[in-house]
């Protein structure tokens, strides 16, 4: 296909094909090859490999998802509950699952949008990507500039919740003994280790053996060095124990403010991989609009 070029000149007589033309315009004819096109393979297939990986991770992501909901369901005889928002935010399986679903759709359509060159996808994949960018910008202005804002949130939000359901869902309680045992807490609020007290087990007036006690994962030594074996029973009365005594066998501070302060003390490191990711994601939004615009290109010189 050929572009042609007009541009105006003085007044002459007679045409020359590919010269002086009529009426003194001069034409000029810019010969492109059959297979030209304004699309980038480079940008295209850039795009198509790395949304390619995160299709794979979504797709796996979705399926440890649905084997351990499914795990758990039959565990339960099918009394999962989910009567509201805390009961599938606090059910790991189903975040995980609902997180699957939104990486698979969003890679996919990045992955065919580019393979294709369908506009209307990649569209669909930078609209998407530009709404994960801001709701982390949001969320990352309120974790650094109002951090009590956000501590008294959480407190007041998920303690009662994540307490209460410490033993009836057993992927939450295996993610709540990591998190203490890896910050060194116990408990989520300022309350520290006595919020273990709004536990039905381990409350002072429950009948359970655990009562007035705390998980093992609040102890301070709570596995055996020459055995290796877990002492369960290592925080067991611990909130009938005045707060010195009790700092002997157990972490006292509640996670939320451990989190914090170790947040603060790593601020640097934190703002640097958001600040990486975060160029990350535009860079791959601008590669998207590069590409999509580029197809646009390739389409108008088809209409041409």
């Amino acid at each position: 296909m050929s572009n042609y070029r007009y541009q105006g000149g003085g007044v002459g007589g007679g045409g020359v094909a590919g010269g002086r033309g009529y009426s003194g315009i001069e034409v000029r004819e810019v010969m492109h090859p059959h297979h030209f096109t304004y699309v980038s393979q480079c940008v295209k297939y850039m795009i198509f490999m790395l949304n390619f990986v995160f299709w794979l991770f979504g797709g796996l992501l979705l399926g440890i998802g649905i084997y351990a909901f499914k795990d758990k369901w039959e565990e339960a005889n099918g009394s999962v509950r989910l009567e509201n928002f805390y009961d599938v935010f606090l059910n790991i399986s189903l975040v995980m699952i609902l997180a699957g679903m939104v990486i698979f759709l969003v890679s996919f359509s990045g992955c065919l949008g580019a393979l294709r060159e369908n506009t209307f996808l990649l569209k669909l994949y930078s609209m998407c990507l530009l709404l994960f960018f801001l709701m982390e910008m949001a969320i990352a202005i309120i974790c650094f500039v109002f951090p009590q804002y956000m501590n008294t949130f959480l407190e007041k939000q998920f303690t009662d919740k994540i307490i209460h359901s410490y033993r009836d869902d057993p992927d939450l309680q295996n993610f709540i003994d990591f998190a203490q045992q890896e910050f060194k807490c116990c408990g989520l609020s300022n309350s520290g280790y006595q919020d273990w007290s709004k536990n039905e087990y381990f409350n002072c007036s429950s009948p359970s053996v655990e009562k007035c006690g705390v998980p093992y994962s609040c102890c301070i030594n709570a596995t055996d060095i020459s055995s290796g074996l877990v002492n369960i029973m290592c925080g067991y009365g611990v909130q009938e124990t005045p707060v010195p005594e009790a700092r002997k066998r157990i972490w006292t501070s509640g996670c939320i403010e451990v989190v914090r302060i170790w947040a603060e003390h790593n601020l640097y490191v934190i703002a640097g991989n958001a600040l990486g990711i975060a160029l990350i994601q535009l860079l791959v939004i601008y590669l998207a609009k590069t590409l999509e615009g580029q197809i646009e290109l390739q389409k108008s010189r088809w209409s041409a």
